[in-house]
């Protein structure tokens, strides 16, 4: 089921939104037009707060943890570059010429990035009124199939961090620094950090060593996709 997307009141907007900084930088007599980074950035917000939003109205027996692996299933990388096709996001990327001969309408980081940036724009569009926004996102994410979303949240955020370094840096070594930093004996709190050949990705503060580690995971992984 494609998801059509919504008109535009201020057309320059959508048009940013849809403009990669390659672009730009091939056509520089084009005056007074910015690529989508900084809507991206907006967008992704929105995108993290909605979601949120999203799983906590609809599933009100989840626990944290569950909501937090969901959200990020649901606003992963590749899901976005998915919600980015479904809507006809692809082919309307304004990309330079050596993106596109590297297969840029099809490379999933462009494709999330262009949908963050549509999601800002269409917020930025309605004057701050963020309920459109929510209407158009709820009804991607309810396109999403729940036994889809139950698997990729089931990856734990350790194995899908390994899984990264593994394909990114090789069979390298990511060591775990956890400690207590408060609370009592009956209830700590720890803090993790997650190192990578002695360059820190993440940190994570939790009741238990596991769910610290856990949480240092998925910041990491968070650090990764915004970087």
């Amino acid at each position: 089921m494609n998801i059509t997307i919504p008109q535009f009141k201020n057309e320059n907007l959508f048009r940013q939104a849809l403009t990669h900084r390659s672009y730009i930088n091939e056509n520089p007599l084009i005056e007074n037009e910015e690529n989508n980074e900084r809507l991206e950035f907006l967008g992704d917000a929105l995108l993290n707060f909605l979601c949120g939003e999203y799983l906590y109205q609809c599933f009100p027996d989840m626990s944290e943890d569950q909501m937090t692996r969901r959200r990020s299933a649901l606003v992963d990388e590749k899901q976005l570059a998915r919600f980015a096709i479904k809507t006809g996001l692809d082919l309307r990327m304004r990309l330079g010429q050596g993106i596109i001969k590297e297969g840029g309408f099809t490379n999933p980081n462009l494709l999330s990035s262009t949908f963050e940036a549509f999601v800002g724009a269409y917020y930025l569009d309605n004057n701050g009124n963020i309920n459109p926004v929510k209407e158009f996102v709820r009804n991607l994410f309810d396109s999403v199939p729940a036994n889809i979303i139950e698997t990729r949240s089931n990856v734990d955020s350790k194995n899908r961090f390994q899984q990264w370094i593994q394909s990114n840096k090789g069979q390298v070594a990511i060591k775990y620094i956890t400690e207590q930093i408060g609370g009592t004996n009956h209830a700590p709190e720890f803090l993790a950090r997650i190192l990578v050949e002695n360059e820190e990705y993440g940190q994570g503060k939790g009741r238990s060593k596991k769910d610290a580690e856990k949480q240092a995971a998925e910041n990491a992984l968070e650090n990764l996709k915004n970087n």
